[in-house]
């Protein structure tokens, strides 16, 4: 069976690993992921990973060495991007080209985002081996840096239109300030009309009751009430930063006992 790798190298076997040079792999690595894909058959698996310089990125790192099975699939809308890192995906040749291959524009193009949502998009699954596998090297000059934010979140809210909003009739954006208000104008006018309320911890902007849509076409302009958080109703689409917030943002959303995945994903 030929696979396409990442890297344009053709491949013969069943499976597909991906590696860059400047990244050191455990011993143990392709032993841990083939046995996760034999039982996971089809899925994308990844593993934890550290890195070099070891201060490198610790958010985003901590973030996605710290997530659950279930939340490498309900996470995958936020800025951070694919839930398991490239530098650390295995997987069966044919799952890389029923997914692939990958969208190679040059600079600027998340082509692992890319892959990553058509592969779940075709049913597949993704796994994540929790052992540290993968020493990633930091490089200033990576070509992830050359993806503009902006892309990343058109991919994201796109995507989560047509996976879960579409799904929906109704949904409160918890974060009445930019980043909320971002999230709706980026919405469809008919996904717009879904937004129930905006919810929040802000007295200022509770107060003030609504946020006005200003750039909508013709009268009145559509007003949107702005609640407490604890007067809002689910499902909810977050648009607060992780892990920003002195665990603040992550009590008051652990204080209404909702489920991930059913009541609120993570868009931010």
């Amino acid at each position: 069976m030929q696979c396409v790798h990442p890297s344009g190298q053709a491949c013969f076997s069943v499976v597909s690993a991906v590696y860059t040079q400047d990244d050191v792999m455990d011993r143990n690595r392709v032993q841990l992921q083939f046995e996760a894909a034999q039982e996971h058959h089809g899925a994308l698996i990844g593993c934890c990973f550290d890195r070099l310089p070891t201060d490198s990125t610790e958010r985003y790192t901590r973030w996605c060495n710290s997530l659950t099975q279930s939340q490498l699939l309900t996470q995958r809308f936020t800025s951070f991007g694919p839930t398991i890192i490239q530098p650390t995906w295995f997987c069966h040749c044919s799952a890389f080209d029923s997914a692939g291959p990958f969208v190679e524009r040059g600079k600027g193009v998340p082509e692992d985002l890319l892959f990553f949502h058509e592969h779940l998009k075709l049913g597949h699954g993704v796994y994540r081996v929790n052992e540290c596998l993968v020493s990633y090297r930091y490089h200033p000059s990576a070509m992830t840096f050359s993806v503009k934010r902006e892309t990343i979140w058109d991919i994201q809210v796109k995507e989560f239109q047509e996976s879960v909003l579409c799904h929906w009739k109704s949904v409160t954006i918890w974060n009445a300030g930019k980043q909320g208000r971002r999230f709706y104008r980026s919405l469809t006018e008919e996904n717009r009309q879904k937004v129930i309320a905006f919810c929040d911890v802000d007295v200022k902007k509770i107060d003030k009751g609504f946020y006005t849509f200003e750039e909508a076409s013709g009268y009145p302009k559509p007003r949107v009430p702005v609640v407490h958080f604890k007067c809002a109703s689910p499902p909810f689409v977050i648009c607060i930063k992780w892990d920003l917030t002195n665990g603040a943002f992550e009590r008051n959303l652990a204080s209404l006992h909702l489920q991930e995945g059913i009541d609120y994903y993570h868009l931010s």
